[in-house]
């Protein structure tokens, strides 16, 4: 079993690792700024930071489950390179929206486009799997003959 769901334990501990990097630029953000909890507003810096954080911290579990819902029901393989990619558009979505707000557009909607990929990859895993488990239908092999 683990050997079918390796490739997603990795990618989740990089996501949670990318969360905590992200979490900690906000503390460091409020040190240098001199922001003390709970204030979340100040300088356009600061404020840039703090929000790029906290839309990270949004998107994370509907990425976590996606990730999992395609690793599972689809492809492990394609879900972890699609994980891998997402990780790395969010990085490029944090590191553009520290400097300015519009640096964030790029990486959000390159972002945006593998968690619909990833929704597809779900319902369709999900689907093959209810039509093969409730119907004795596989798609796979009619595809193949």
């Amino acid at each position: 079993m683990l050997d079918q769901i390796h490739l997603l334990a990795a990618v989740t501990v990089l996501g949670v690792l990318e969360q905590a990097y992200f979490f900690l630029q906000v503390i460091y953000a409020r040190r240098v700024f001199g922001i003390s909890p709970p204030k979340i507003s100040g300088p356009p810096e600061f404020e840039r930071i703090f929000r790029a954080q906290v839309n990270s911290s949004e998107y994370f579990p509907i990425f976590l489950a996606l990730l999992w819902q395609a690793g599972l029901f689809f492809h492990q393989g394609v879900a972890a390179g699609l994980g891998l990619l997402y990780l790395y558009a969010r990085y490029c979505y944090f590191v553009g929206y520290r400097t300015s707000s519009s640096k964030r557009l790029t990486p959000i909607y390159f972002g945006t486009g593998i968690l619909w990929i990833l929704i597809a990859a779900s319902a369709l895993g999900i689907l093959h799997f209810f039509l093969s488990h409730y119907t004795g239908l596989n798609v796979l092999q009619l595809l193949r003959a």
